[in-house]
C-alpha cells in the first residue's frame, strides 16, 4: 500500500501566530499533523518571531544568530494595518486575512485541505479560487463579542456580521470547541442551522 497517499497537503490560515489560547491550539494542531507525517504549511498576517511559541522557530544557519522563522509559517497581509486611529480593527482583520487567502489561493494551491480559524472570510474566497476541502473552526462568533455602543457603530458592524455568517456557511465543514459553542453557533447563526457542526 502506498502510505503517500494517505499524507495530506494541509493549509492553515490563523490571523495573527502570537501567544494566546486559540495559537497555542492551532500550534498543536499542526504538530500533531506534521507528526502524522503530513505536510503543513501556516498562513497568518503576522508572526513576530520574538514573541511566538517555539515550534514556529527553526536553528538560524548561523549558531550565534537567534532562531529565525520556520519554513512553513508564511505571512502574508501584515502590510494591511491593524486600525486607523485606533478603529476599524474588524474590517482590516478581514483585509489582511482575505490577502492572505488570495495568496494562498493563487501561489500556494496546491493543498488538499485549508482549516480556517477566527475570521471567515478567506471560507468565501478559497471556494470560490480552489477546489481545495476548506473546514471553518469557529472559537465563538465574533459577531457577539463585538460592542455596539452607537446607531453608527451598530451600523458599520451589519455588514461585517452578515459577511460572517454568509462565509461561515460556505465552509465544507464547520469544526467548535465545545457543545456551549455549538449551542450559541446555532442561536447565532439561525441561517446556519441546518449545518452539521463537529464537536472537538
Amino acid at each position: 500500500m502506498d502510505q503517500s497517499r494517505d499524507q495530506l497537503r494541509v493549509a492553515f490560515l490563523h490571523p495573527d501566530l502570537g501567544l494566546g489560547g486559540a495559537e497555542r491550539l492551532i500550534v498543536d494542531f499542526v504538530v500533531e499533523l506534521q507528526s502524522k507525517g503530513h505536510e503543513v504549511g501556516m498562513f497568518t498576517t503576522h508572526h513576530d518571531p520574538k514573541r511566538c511559541f517555539e515550534e514556529t522557530l527553526e536553528a538560524a544557519a548561523d549558531a550565534d544568530a537567534p532562531p529565525t522563522r520556520a519554513k512553513w509559517v508564511h505571512v502574508y497581509g501584515n502590510f494591511i494595518p491593524r486600525h486607523v486611529f485606533g478603529r476599524f480593527h474588524a474590517l482590516l482583520a478581514y483585509l489582511r486575512c482575505a490577502w492572505a487567502a488570495f495568496v494562498l489561493a493563487f501561489f500556494h494551491p496546491a493543498y488538499d485541505v485549508a482549516i480556517v480559524d477566527q475570521v471567515s472570510l478567506p471560507v468565501l474566497l478559497l471556494r470560490w479560487f480552489t477546489s481545495t476541502k476548506v473546514l471553518f473552526y469557529c472559537h465563538f462568533p465574533d459577531l457577539l463579542l463585538a460592542q455596539r455602543a452607537s446607531t453608527l457603530r451598530s451600523l458599520y458592524r451589519a455588514p461585517l456580521d452578515a459577511l460572517e455568517e454568509f462565509s461561515t456557511g460556505r465552509a465544507h465543514r464547520v469544526l467548535v470547541n465545545s457543545a456551549y459553542t455549538a449551542d450559541v453557533f446555532g442561536k447565532t447563526f439561525r441561517r446556519l442551522r441546518h449545518l452539521p457542526l463537529q464537536v472537538l
